[in-house]
């Protein structure tokens, strides 16, 4: 079942052709899709039952986003391009080698030939493609090598080979050709792959009335298949650019105080990469915009292309003064112009989809924040603070604290704390340390207090809370216990002078709200645990090894970060750390045998 996030993405989806690239709970590209519409293509993958690979896919999805493209091939050739850069786990096909799509290549050396070649290589060749469709790519060289022919044989060999015989071959193969007819023969078909193919289709409809009137209806059929063939195969792509010039694209849509930018990188004359941006803005996008193309070539490894492309709303002197003189144009028409307007759709598209979830999001923000203060009777606040303890057998004792703002976290302000006055489990002492530091901290600093104070545990947890708050402190801040069932999942909300249970309503937002803070603070809280009982157990063991100090163990610890990796590594490899010969030899010894 698609999450609350997914589910309002999903309503959406633009009903246009695209690519979707589904990520995994870390971000990370898991799987990439084309679709003739976007919206039923990606809503199939949660509003259908599947099996198997799908089914393990599905359940690995926790986010997506899409680029929209203005034809189905457009979003064909992207797909492959996304695929070969992403490397998606999930993607089978089109995953090993190149890809499997052909370019077509004018070779570069004396004797030239066209081709179907699967790798760009940078030889002074010219590359073509590459052309999702395998079989039209095939019979376009086919019926370049028939009109407009190079070499097709091997090379010299005293006699004329068969293609010469045939008309596919200028004769190489027994005498010298000029370089200016391969040239003449080099232009047309450069012509003819940039999309000029009038003439060359004139012909074939003239040879395919004249095998219809003599009544060769299978030859007048084939010839047929030939023009189709030629026309998918030259036809314009914005996705593939007709030079190998490295060139990045810039566009932009505001509104509502917003700006919304999408970079669009064609290397190798394909569209490799896409990154977007939103901000809220002051001053005019144009200002902002070349502030923005300013400093997004000051970053770290960002290389300059050798052109870039804006809209005619940008100075184009002032954008190049600022990125080193780079050539900045603003494209009138064609391959270059499309790419412009299609940067603009998908900006748009990102910015509406942005306010769009910006409202659906109200209800379960800050309208969940005062669906739960009115459930607790309390005035209406917009930020709570949430505790949890975690330990091993009271050992290792931490505490962690999540900040939610009008229903929003704030990692920013999230805090860990490793307990000084307790060394053994004990709930209630280990609550009023960390409430004591904390809230004495905000007293001292005449810093803002929250408005609601949530405690993972319950009864005991609350008590202690409010023991401090207000015995203590002399701070009156609304103190809840949340509680979980025996499934480990939030039950409800403890709260009042008996700490009764609220019975909140499970389908509401305030308790949504509610199992979002206990789920974070308790991720929060083992994931600090984790580290620190990891820590300390390798400073432990390295502690209790003769000739090993703190200096010694930092040493260790930095370079090689795990025990494992330490015994795993050579006497000589430890000694290069500043380490003798002996304690290298004892380090080693000691870890071997605690290993058995």
């Amino acid at each position: 079942m698609a999450s609350e996030y997914i589910e309002h993405k999903l309503a959406l989806l633009p009903d246009m052709p695209g690519c979707y690239l589904m990520k995994n709970i870390n971000g990370k590209i898991i799987y990439v899709g084309k679709a003739k519409n976007l919206k039923n293509r990606v809503r199939s993958y949660f509003k259908s039952s599947h099996e198997g690979k799908t089914a393990k896919l599905v359940s690995e999805i926790a986010d997506f986003e899409t680029i929209v493209t203005s034809t189905d091939k457009e979003a064909f050739l992207l797909e492959i391009t996304l695929i070969q850069k992403h490397r998606p786990y999930f993607n089978i096909k089109l995953k090993q080698g190149n890809g499997g799509y052909p370019y077509i290549k004018i070779t570069n050396e004396r004797d030239p030939q066209i081709k179907i070649v699967n790798t760009l290589l940078n030889d002074g060749g010219f590359y073509y493609g590459p052309y999702p469709n395998v079989y039209a790519a095939d019979e376009t060289v086919n019926f370049l090598q028939k009109v407009y022919p190079l070499r097709r044989c091997n090379g010299y060999q005293g006699r004329p080979c068969l293609y010469y015989h045939m008309g596919q071959c200028l004769g190489c193969c027994f005498k010298e050709v000029p370089k200016e007819d391969y040239d003449k023969q080099i232009k047309k078909i450069k012509s003819f792959l940039n999309g000029h193919v009038d003439a060359a289709k004139r012909l074939l409809k003239s040879r395919m009335k004249k095998a219809s009137d003599e009544l060769e209806f299978e030859r007048a059929a084939d010839i047929r298949d030939q023009i189709h063939y030629i026309e998918i195969t030259v036809e314009k792509q914005k996705i593939i650019s007709n030079d190998n010039t490295p060139r990045d694209i810039f566009n932009y849509y505001m509104d509502k105080g917003w700006l919304s930018i999408q970079v669009f990188f064609i290397r190798q004359s394909r569209l490799m990469k896409r990154e977007k941006r939103l901000f809220p803005i002051i001053n005019d996008p144009e200002e902002e915009m070349v502030s923005f193309i300013a400093q997004f070539y000051k970053q770290k490894n960002q290389l300059l292309p050798k052109e870039i492309l804006v809209p005619k709303t940008l100075p184009t002197d002032v954008i190049s003064h600022v990125v080193d003189d780079v050539p900045v144009r603003v494209p009138q028409r064609g391959q270059k112009r499309d790419l412009i307007d299609m940067a603009a759709t998908n900006a748009k598209l990102v910015l509406e989809e942005k306010f769009r979830l910006m409202e659906l999001d109200e209800s379960k923000t800050t309208g969940a924040m005062q669906e739960l203060t009115d459930a607790m009777g309390i005035a209406p606040g917009h930020r709570i603070e949430a505790f949890d303890h975690s330990h091993i057998q009271g050992a290792d004792l931490v505490s962690a604290m999540v900040v939610f703002e009008d229903g929003q976290p704030n990692k920013n302000m999230y805090r860990k704390f490793k307990l000084k006055t307790v060394d053994h489990a004990d709930e209630a002492a280990s609550t009023k340390e960390v409430i004591r530091r904390r809230y004495t901290r905000l007293l001292k600093e005449h810093s803002e207090m929250p408005d609601l104070i949530l405690m993972d545990g319950g009864i005991i947890q609350m008590n202690a809370a409010k023991d401090v708050l207000e015995n203590e402190l002399g701070l009156s801040i609304p103190v809840g216990g949340m509680v979980k069932n025996d499934h480990h999942q939030t039950a409800d909300l403890l709260f009042g002078k008996g700490d009764t249970p609220l019975h909140l309503d499970p389908k509401s937002q305030g308790f949504y709200l509610l199992q979002r803070i206990q789920d974070e603070v308790h991720r929060f809280a083992i994931t600090f645990h984790r580290k620190v009982h990891t820590k300390n157990s390798l400073s432990s063991k390295l502690d209790g090894i003769a000739g090993v100090g703190p200096k010694t163990r930092n040493k260790l610890l930095r370079k090689f970060g795990s025990l494992k990796k330490i015994s795993e590594a050579t006497v000589d490899e430890i000694r290069e750390l500043g380490i003798s010969q002996t304690v290298a030899q004892t380090i080693k010894y000691s870890l071997a045998t605690s290993e058995k």
